[in-house]
């Protein structure tokens, strides 16, 4: 998924910046409903990484029942974490 395209659907604009905190608060809304219905894998993932980077992403061992995505969701969660500690 392209991450541009995922901002202009679910905050109207593809960059956060410009955006109130209530502008913030209904895309993360939008995308955290997003994520709970969404079916396929990939998007699911996709969506996760958006809340991951607002600070609402749930734990992967609860989001993600695959162990496969759970095991990328904790990588890309601990990788996330390391920049900037650098």
């Amino acid at each position: 998924m392209d991450l541009d395209a995922l901002l202009r659907h679910y905050f109207d604009t593809d960059d956060l910046d410009g955006l109130d905190e209530a502008s913030i608060d209904a895309g993360r809304e939008r995308v955290a409903l997003a994520f709970g219905t969404e079916q396929d894998s990939g998007r699911r993932f996709a969506l996760w990484i958006v809340l991951h980077a607002l600070g609402a992403a749930p734990d992967p061992s609860l989001a993600f029942k695959n162990p496969d995505d759970r095991k990328a969701a904790e990588d890309y969660a601990w990788a996330a974490s390391r920049i900037g500690r650098d």
